[in-house]
């Protein structure tokens, strides 16, 4: 039989027991994963005419793939649909309720119009506090043992929104409690004028390409880190940089529990990171697209001019993560 280019047979079994064989090899980095149930996928995105489909790298290998999976936003997660998911990926958001700081296209003004509008709707004194919960509900599914994946601002912004609760900037008392957030700690927040949130990105604040940085992927041993080798496996460790909102994570912000799976060492910035919190895992992953063309006014990235994209197959890594049955270490 053969279906989307892969075929099978009883004629394969010989060849199947002799890649089993040397998989269980001592001597070499392999193990077995068996994909088991195919997870509810959920994307938080804004569902509006002003969104569309190449606005996130997620979204598109995810059609790519022919993954089906179900957008949701605010108000679903409001009103508790998260439970109906095993994973969600946050889109390119910003969490801390300042509309991405940058409001340069009329598109982003009027999609500030429509969350404030939503907040009201809802019950909410602001954006921020609307987000607030909704950073807070997505946390607490996580730590219920699902899987949340987050790119580019989506995992800066988020980790800011849960250390930033009780921080108000006319309050010299008050703080950031880093304890809530997930990823990062001892970070700084920028002044409203600038266009990054944080002491968290490193990088340029934009969509395009940047060519001249590259950033490794390390690798881990299979028959002991089992999770950290399914989310880093991969044909290239050495992956071209791509920029975004978020471009890179300062190394020096990252907590010590978190775990660094690619970095730019050179530059002091990470790009990959994973963790567990509670029953639950999250990943990280800064940059916008990896393969997103110069400019705003780009066309849609095309999957299938980049079938062997490494920048992708980290995303399609995490997609198939909660399908892989995961044996419990040796003690």
């Amino acid at each position: 039989m053969r279906g989307a280019g892969i075929s099978y047979g009883s004629d394969f079994k010989r060849q199947e027991n002799a890649i089993l064989k040397e998989i269980a090899a001592p001597a070499v980095n392999m193990d077995i994963v068996r994909l088991e149930t195919a997870p509810n996928i959920a994307v938080y995105s804004p569902k509006n005419e002003l969104v569309t489909d190449d606005t996130d790298a997620v979204i598109l290998v995810l059609d790519y793939a022919e993954i089906p999976y179900t957008i949701i936003y605010d108000e679903e997660i409001i009103n508790d649909e998260l439970v109906k998911y095993d994973w969600l990926h946050l889109h390119h958001e910003d969490f801390t309720g300042q509309h991405g700081r940058f409001l340069r296209r009329e598109s982003d003004i009027i999609q500030a119009k429509i969350q404030e509008e939503t907040a009201a709707r809802l019950g909410f004194n602001s954006v921020r506090e609307m987000k607030l919960v909704v950073a807070k509900k997505i946390k607490g599914f996580c730590a219920g043992g699902k899987y949340l994946f987050a790119m580019c601002s989506g995992a800066e912004s988020f980790d800011i929104a849960l250390a930033s609760e009780n921080f108000d900037r006319d309050d010299e008392s008050s703080g950031l409690d880093f304890t809530k957030s997930l990823a990062f700690e001892n970070f700084v927040l920028e002044p409203p004028s600038s266009r990054k949130f944080s002491s968290i990105n490193t990088g340029r604040t934009d969509f395009y390409q940047s060519s001249g940085e590259y950033f490794k992927v390390f690798n881990f041993s299979a028959k002991w880190d089992l999770i950290p080798t399914i989310l880093t496996q991969n044909h290239e460790y050495s992956i071209k940089g791509f920029s975004g909102l978020t471009t890179a994570f300062s190394a020096d912000v990252v907590k010590l529990e978190a775990l660094v799976l690619a970095e730019n060492k050179s530059a002091g910035n990470v790009r990959y990171i994973y963790g567990e919190l509670g029953q639950g895992h999250w990943t990280y992953y800064s940059g916008h697209d990896p393969e997103s063309l110069p400019g705003w006014r780009r066309n849609k990235t095309d999957l299938s001019l980049h079938p062997h994209s490494p920048g992708y197959r980290l995303i399609l890594n995490n997609v198939l993560f909660p399908s892989a049955k995961k044996k419990k270490q040796k003690t």
